[in-house]
């Protein structure tokens, strides 16, 4: 406290991490620097502006034609909570593809909403067979079916191609999670079918955390503007948000968060630069290189090699080895972040984010050879060097690929 009351603190000195858990990730420059641009108002011409080539920017990272393409204020679960209220009313029911902990988040939206969820469970570890959701759409009319294409508690993919042509058949309408894929791994939801696919800013993206994204198709937005019932978040009514971002009258909805909007339109300009096969192969390269490394270290990795995600690697904490101690001490003595495991995991399992300008070769390179010494002081050992050298073998059979190369930092307009 100051002499007169007021409470004193510091300037504010953040330390410098290395950020190796599912998110956030480290910005590059540009994106830092578009977060200390000048501010304009939320319907200033200059803004609106920014907002159409956001729009076409995420038109070109999600690979699709569709015209609502946009941002929404709020992180990843915003999109998430957004897609849900808005495709399913009262007495709707969706099948829930469940397979981790943002699964089971999925079916208590669902239920808060006002619908039922059917859950199509599968371990944690692996993907939901989709024989399974189809069974589920032989016993009643189903609006939605919902599904993570990357299960960040886990580590596992569930590919989507079946289960997207199962919703056609049925006439249920897909809603993709993509918060742990987009701009590091294929996402296609034209041609999966979806009705809805969203993501959040502060993965693999290379965005601050803040918002999330979203792509809804034309068919999708019909049926929201024609529902029976009032969309019951009127913060998240994606009717109104369209309005606002591609209405000729820009019809005001909320105060857009500015900034966050340019950083993020700066980090899909950077996705455009790289091109979307390098950068999915940077992150591809690098998981392998990762992956490699630990197992070299003996370390079991948890889920299903066969549905391996490319932007998170999940590892089993091996017996005897105090998960807490270790992460406390990667982020004091050496600053690097991983998360832990999640629910029933929790203590058991680390989660390691291979994402955006994360996903370097130093970064994966420091993590292993961090790893390796703190094993030792925990009576895991392998000789010194093992992983550094299994995942150098990794990136020597990778030579020359664009994949390779370092993610991009800041490319001149042209």
């Amino acid at each position: 406290m100051t002499a007169d009351g007021r409470p004193h603190f510091g300037d504010l000195n953040p330390p410098t991490r290395i950020l190796l858990a599912p998110g956030p990730t480290a910005l590059p420059p540009s994106v830092i620097q578009a977060l200390i641009a000048p501010i304009t108002g939320h319907k200033d011409p200059f803004f609106l502006k920014v907002m159409d080539e956001t729009a076409n920017l995420l038109r070109y990272v999600y690979q699709t034609g569709n015209h609502t393409c946009m941002s929404l204020p709020g992180t990843g679960g915003a999109g998430m909570e957004a897609s849900l209220a808005n495709l399913i009313q009262p007495g709707d029911t969706a099948v829930v593809c469940v397979s981790g902990l943002f699964g089971e988040r999925m079916a208590n939206i669902v239920r808060r909403v006002g619908g039922t969820p059917k859950i199509v469970s599968a371990p944690w570890g692996k993907p939901v067979d989709p024989d399974d959701v189809r069974k589920e759409l032989r016993n009643g009319d189903v609006r939605v079916i919902a599904a993570v294409q990357g299960e960040t508690s886990t580590g596992v993919e569930q590919p989507l191609d079946e289960i997207g042509r199962i919703a056609q058949e049925h006439g249920a309408m897909l809603i993709v999670d993509a918060v742990a894929t987009l701009g590091g791994m294929r996402v296609e939801p034209d041609r999966w079918g979806s009705a809805i696919c969203y993501s959040a800013s502060q993965k693999c993206l290379g965005a601050p955390p803040g918002v999330s994204t979203v792509t809804v198709s034309d068919q999708a937005m019909d049926y929201i503007r024609g529902r029976k019932s009032e969309v019951d978040c009127w913060y998240l009514d994606l009717d109104l948000h369209d309005r606002y971002w591609f209405a000729e009258e820009r019809l005001y909805h909320h105060t857009a968060p500015v900034l966050l909007v340019y950083a993020l339109r700066e980090a899909l300009r950077l996705i455009v630069a790289e091109g979307l096969e390098t950068r999915y192969a940077r992150h591809r390269i690098h998981q392998e290189a990762l992956a490699a490394g630990l197992e070299a270290m003996e370390f079991e990795l948890f889920a299903d090699p066969k549905y391996r995600l490319p932007t998170v690697l999940s590892v089993c904490v091996p017996e005897g080895v105090n998960d807490s101690r270790v992460r406390s001490r990667l982020l004091d003595e050496f600053n690097i972040e991983i998360s832990g495991g999640l629910g029933e995991f929790a203590g058991k399992m680390w989660r390691i984010g291979i994402m955006g300008y994360s996903a370097t070769r130093s970064n994966m390179l420091t993590f292993l050879s961090a790893v390796e010494g703190l094993m030792a002081d925990e009576g895991y050992g392998s000789p010194s060097g093992t992983a550094v050298r299994a995942a150098n073998a990794v990136y020597a059979a990778h030579a020359g690929e664009p994949g390779l190369a370092e993610p991009l930092a800041f490319v001149p307009a042209e």
